[in-house]
């Protein structure tokens, strides 16, 4: 795997990936404060769900209309198998 190493004033870290940091800043600290006493097995799955609540965070009540959508949208050939 080929990549460039680049180091980065300590002052300036802000400025690189802004988004990064707070995204680690928050997922750090809803382990923190909502899962205390997290075992070691369980963490993917905690950061899992933050992945997942990061990623849906400006959906708001628009998530209950995109599931309505796709499931009425979702055609199945599973009769077309069986009868056919």
């Amino acid at each position: 795997m080929l990549y460039i190493k680049n180091v980065i004033d300590p002052k300036d870290i802000g400025k690189v990936l802004p988004w990064v940091h707070i995204a680690i800043s928050n997922a750090k600290t809803q382990l923190a404060d909502m899962h205390h006493g997290i075992k070691p097995e369980f963490l993917k799955e905690y950061l899992n769900e933050f992945c997942y609540n990061f990623n849906r965070r400006y959906f708001g009540e628009d998530l209950f209309d995109r599931l309505v959508m796709i499931a009425t949208s979702y055609r199945t050939d599973f009769e077309h198998r069986i009868y056919k």
